[in-house]
């Protein structure tokens, strides 16, 4: 037969089992709200029966129970999941960056606006416009002296603004790095931490969490392979180790950027940051300093009126103009160079044989033009009246001329300038436009990338959201449930005690109230 405390014994452990249920449920409660949190269950089974003692079977029938034991306390996750989730992760991590990019881009280019480049490109050529109505009048030499400052200090603005931007990503790119350092040593560490309590026969639950959820967050900086080994996670980023087992590997600028062209790194946050600087805000920036050289310094094609006197010397389509030839008899279509070869071939009010270039950089020069740089040529901001306007002049006896000052060939060249189609050289052979068109080009093309970058965005976060929705059906705490469960144990736990009770009760009766018969 059994023993007598046999049944003490089985209700000893079914307290001990429901309690253990009863605290992971309060756990997954005190948790319902921490991210990356697992909910976890207490697996439960029949502890081993026993057969009652004896030199041969039993003449009781069966084996005896001997209650419950709490087998293990699991988390429940689904790796498939996770591995899914952190594939879609990282390229949500490319694609917010480059949205947020092209964002900026387009605060900075602000167009259309009334306020923006286009608008003091224009306000520029209609300052000519007014000016060649009245050639000599000294305040419209001032408004064109300062609408040209406007225009240059709009690219200037612009330009730095770019450039402002390209450093930012450039230190957001050392920052993720720092960051995905941090992340990998704390994995590795975890890795050991886990790897000790596990050795010891436990799950080590809330720690798998944090490394869960800091592979999760590595996920969104760099594209990354987990496989789960003896040592712990393995991670890699194409053919770099990042971490593998106790030990990871720091990063740095360097590595990463030939990560970047070797194509272990082509995605994740940190991928489309480099993406991001050196192909949008770089490649605005070129197309701004495009577009300043064009105007500046590029050839295009002009028609000078008959009439007009060129320079001495002036060379245009590889003919010399020198003497008596200086003086055009007809329309004449001539190639010249940008906005300054056009006003060098106008006189001033100076007095001066040759006008200067009108646009300079910084430093004076006139061949290495950006939208940085380039300034009004700093003669002409002191001196308004060196700003050609006209085309004909005396000539004298002594070989001097005489400008005639109401001429206003010149200015009406530059107020046509708008409408006059460029070379700006993409790479591809010509590309002829206007001004305002190559701009509205680029604007364009920005609005376009943006809009298209906004769509692959929110595609890509409907993704995300619904493969994270998926894993916390199946991973997250529902406070229903976990109430109903702790009704569950609570009745089984109340009910166990009852239980534990009727046997004290039985074991005091068989104790001290058996065998007290005719006493």
């Amino acid at each position: 037969m059994t023993s007598t405390f046999h049944g003490l014994e089985t209700a000893r452990r079914s307290l001990f089992t429901e309690q253990s249920a009863l605290n992971t449920t309060g756990h997954n409660i005190a948790n319902a709200n921490t991210a990356g949190y697992t909910r976890q269950v207490v697996n439960m089974t029949a502890s081993t029966p026993i057969y009652a003692v004896g030199y041969s079977k039993s003449t009781e029938a069966g084996q005896i129970g001997t209650g419950v034991e709490a087998s293990s306390i699991t988390r429940i996750r689904e790796s498939f999941l996770d591995s899914q989730y952190r594939n879609e992760n990282k390229s949500l991590g490319n694609f917010n960056v480059q949205l947020d990019t092209l964002t900026k881009l387009e605060g900075i280019v602000n167009e259309p606006s009334d306020t923006g480049l286009r608008t003091v490109i224009s306000d520029f050529w209609n300052s000519w416009s007014d000016l060649s109505k009245n050639p000599e009048n000294a305040d419209g030499r001032k408004v064109v002296m300062e609408q040209a400052l406007a225009m240059v200090d709009a690219f200037n603005y612009t330009a730095q603004q770019l450039n402002d931007l390209k450093t930012d990503l450039s230190e957001n790119v050392d920052i993720n790095i720092s960051t995905v350092n941090s992340l990998t040593t704390n994995i590795a560490q975890l890795n050991y931490q886990i790897q000790r309590v596990e050795s010891l026969g436990d799950n080590a639950n809330d720690l798998r969490d944090q490394r869960d959820l800091m592979t999760d967050q590595l996920s969104g900086l760099v594209n990354i392979q987990v496989t789960e080994q003896s040592d712990g996670y393995n991670i890699s980023m194409g053919s770099i180790n990042l971490v593998q087992g106790q030990t990871s590997t720091d990063m740095d600028t360097a590595t990463i950027e030939g990560a970047v062209v070797s194509g272990d790194l082509n995605s994740g946050a940190i991928y489309g940051t480099i993406y991001s600087r050196d192909n949008f805000v770089e490649g605005y920036i070129q197309d701004l300093n495009t577009m300043v050289q064009t105007m500046v310094n590029g050839e295009f094609e002009v028609t000078l009126p008959a009439g007009s006197v060129l320079p001495e010397g002036t060379v245009l389509n590889g003919v010399t103009y020198s003497g008596t030839s200086r003086t055009l008899t007809e329309d004449t279509t001539v190639t010249v160079n940008g906005l300054n070869g056009l006003h060098q071939l106008g006189y001033n009010l100076a007095g001066d044989e040759a006008s200067p270039p009108f646009f300079t950089d910084s430093s004076g020069g006139t061949d290495n033009l950006t939208a940085g740089n380039i300034t009004l040529n700093p003669a002409i901001q002191a001196n308004s009246n060196l700003i050609a306007t006209s085309m004909r002049v005396t000539m004298n006896d002594d070989g001097t001329d005489t400008v005639i000052t109401g001429n206003n060939s010149m200015a009406v060249l530059f107020s046509q300038m708008r409408d006059i189609r460029m070379d700006f050289d993409d790479g591809t052979g010509t590309n002829k436009n206007t001004v305002d068109a190559f701009f509205r080009s680029v604007v364009g093309q920005l609005g376009v990338q943006s809009a298209e970058a906004a769509r692959t965005q929110s595609n890509q976060q409907v993704i995300v959201d619904q493969v994270e929705s998926r894993r916390q059906s199946v991973s997250g705490v529902s406070l229903d449930e976990e109430m109903s469960n702790l009704i569950k144990f609570q009745q089984a736990y109340n009910a166990a005690a009852r239980n534990m009770t009727m046997i004290d009760e039985m074991l005091d009766r068989i104790i001290n109230g058996m065998g007290r018969v005719g006493l």
